[in-house]
C-alpha cells in the first residue's frame, strides 16, 4: 500500500508541475478570453490550458504520463485551428438548453462542448 501511495504522490507531483507550466504558457501567450463578440472566450481559454497541460505532461519527467499524453498533446496541437473555429462558430448565438433552472443535460452538454474535434480528443484520455 505504501508503494501505491508513493506512486500516486509522484504522479500528483508531475500533474501539478505540468499545470504550473501550462499556466505559464497560457499567460505568456496571452490566451485570456476576450470580451469582444466573435473573439475567443472562456471555452477557447480552457482549450489552451488543456493544450499546454497535455504538452507539459508529454514532456514531463513521469514516463507513464508522458506516454499517455504525448498523442493527446500532438492531437491538440495538430487540430488547434479546427478546434478554435468550432468554438468560435457558436459565439453570440442563443443556445437552447431546455430551460434555465432545470436544463436538459444533453442540450446543455452540446452547448457547453461545441467542438466535436476537441471532444473526440478528450474522450480518448
Amino acid at each position: 500500500m505504501e508503494h501505491q501511495l508513493k506512486h500516486s504522490d509522484e504522479k500528483l507531483q508531475a500533474l501539478t508541475e505540468a499545470l504550473d507550466k501550462a499556466n505559464e504558457g497560457y499567460l505568456d501567450n496571452n490566451k485570456a478570453p476576450s470580451r469582444k463578440a466573435g473573439e475567443p472566450d472562456n471555452k477557447a481559454s480552457h482549450f489552451y490550458v488543456a493544450q499546454y497541460w497535455a504538452d507539459a505532461l508529454a514532456n514531463g519527467s513521469n514516463a507513464e504520463l508522458a506516454e499517455k499524453f504525448a498523442p493527446v498533446a500532438q492531437a491538440l496541437k495538430d487540430n488547434e485551428a479546427t478546434i478554435i473555429e468550432e468554438l468560435l462558430s457558436v459565439e453570440g448565438k442563443a443556445q437552447d438548453i431546455g430551460g434555465y433552472y432545470n436544463p436538459n443535460e444533453e442540450l446543455a452538454e452540446k452547448a457547453m462542448r461545441p467542438s466535436g474535434t476537441l471532444n473526440g480528443i478528450i474522450d480518448t484520455i
